[in-house]
């Protein structure tokens, strides 16, 4: 990748690290259903009246807009306002990967590979270790389950973008997709939030609501989704997706980070042992090295039957 390429890179993984924050600040202003609603509210008007719907069937917006919207957005809000720390939560997301190669496996008949099930034991390890700190620190286990569960939303809506790309013509424009998709959410979100948070919710959010609170969202909408999303596809469009991959680990770092000097949140060592084991795992299970970084085998006697490379 070109250098600036690679600070673009970096910059969008720095925005996406640090969005968990403004995501807890919003949450002292609005309930998670009714936010995440308001969140893809905003990110889809009035960018739908300027970006042309990209060509491809209705029914792959629903499919990949209820779990992303419903799935990864309604449970990670959902956790972070039980009391997930938003530093943990940018790393326990990061499980999508994992959740993507499994939903896969299962529902593309895609192989796994040794390196990828090395990965997911690893990862599931320090997911497993952050559940047991979680407990013995006193914070709720069931906002954890929750951020997991916006994870595996999360990796449900890769394999339907997969599968979208599969069947289509012609590439669909990442930017234009997540504007349009974007309208799919709102709908069963606010029918949860009249369920579970009560018609008043949103009247009570607008008479309550802060300057800090609104900046919030519209940082989560326009700058973490529409300009992250969209910088994000133009990158993918330019290189290979492994290379741009890459730096998506980078993510949890910035997380972490940002809500210690910005929130004051403390990471125990079991805790950072445990976002250590996810980073790793995913790491090693969904980044792969360029061919010529590969390792030849060692030549030996000729042989009438070519050699596969060590990968």
């Amino acid at each position: 990748m070109r250098s600036r390429h690679v600070l673009l890179a970096t910059l969008i993984a720095a925005l996406w690290g640090f969005n968990f924050v403004p995501i807890k600040v919003a949450l002292d202003d609005f309930p998670p259903l009714l936010m995440a609603a308001l969140r893809f509210t905003a990110a889809a008007v009035p960018a739908v009246f300027l970006v042309r719907r990209p060509p491809v069937a209705a029914r792959w917006f629903v499919l990949i807009g209820v779990p992303l919207g419903v799935g990864q957005f309604g449970l990670l809000f959902i956790g972070m306002s039980m009391g997930m720390p938003a530093g943990l939560a940018s790393v326990v997301l990061q499980v999508q990967a994992i959740f993507t190669a499994l939903f896969a496996g299962l529902l593309l008949r895609e192989r796994l590979g040794a390196r990828q099930i090395a990965g997911m034991a690893v990862a599931f390890a320090g997911v497993a270790l952050l559940g047991a700190a979680q407990a013995e620190g006193g914070s709720p286990v069931a906002a954890f389950l929750m951020c997991l569960g916006g994870a595996a939303g999360w990796g449900l809506a890769n394999v339907g973008m997969r599968r979208m790309n599969q069947v289509t013509e012609q590439p669909v424009d990442a930017f234009g997709f997540m504007v349009w998709m974007s309208l799919v959410p709102p709908v069963p979100l606010l029918v949860l939030s009249l369920v579970f948070e009560g018609p008043g919710a949103l009247p009570d959010s607008m008479r309550h609501v802060s300057l800090a609170g609104v900046a919030s969202l519209a940082f989560i909408a326009y700058v973490a989704t529409l300009f992250g999303f969209g910088a994000w596809g133009w990158l993918m469009r330019r290189y290979e997706a492994g290379t741009v991959a890459m730096y998506s680990l980078l993510v949890p770092p910035f997380g972490l980070v940002s809500a210690a000097l910005l929130l004051g949140e403390h990471v125990g060592t079991t805790r950072l042992a445990g976002a250590a084991l996810i980073i790793a795992g995913v790491g090693a299970g969904s980044v792969r090295l360029p061919s010529r970084l590969r390792l030849a085998p060692a030549r030996t006697a000729p042989s009438p039957t070519p050699t596969n490379e060590v990968t």
